[in-house]
């Protein structure tokens, strides 16, 4: 209770002799709480909402080509997917540097797949989203 009502949320709780008990739990529409999976590159740790997730998996060295000026690729299953470097992103220090000994994480939106290149996968839970701008600031590549 002490979690929601630090969010500005309510929870309200009816109980009726016989009947059961109602607990509802109400957040500020400005909250959602969605279900993400934990990745970290270097030091830092992000949250990938998981509905966006299509699976993750160790690419084989070979796999991974570099596109003159474009960047690199990866091959997965017979297709090529884009892949982006989060360390270089956003400017961190990895683990690694070579996709074949990170993680790759398939994310798929709109019908669109990419290749996200991570350091390793933390773990999945459920995240609070809040509006970054109203409080923080603006940052690029982050929404």
């Amino acid at each position: 209770k002490r979690n929601i009502t630090a969010m500005g949320g309510v929870v309200e709780i009816r109980s009726a002799k016989g009947f059961g008990t109602t607990i509802s739990i109400s957040l500020p529409l400005t909250l959602a709480i969605l279900d993400g999976m934990s990745i970290k590159v270097g030091e830092e740790v992000y949250i990938l909402p998981l509905g966006y997730v299509v699976e993750s998996l160790q690419p084989d060295p070979a796999d991974v080509k570099e596109i003159a000026g474009q960047g690199k690729v990866v091959r997965v299953r017979g297709d090529y997917l884009p892949l982006i470097s989060l360390y270089q992103m956003f400017a961190i220090e990895p683990r690694f540097t070579d996709p074949s000994q990170g993680i790759i994480v398939l994310l798929e939106s709109e019908g669109k797949k990419a290749a996200l290149f991570v350091d390793d996968l933390v773990g999945q839970q459920q995240v609070v989203v809040k509006n970054l701008e109203s409080n923080y600031r603006k940052v690029a590549g982050i929404s």
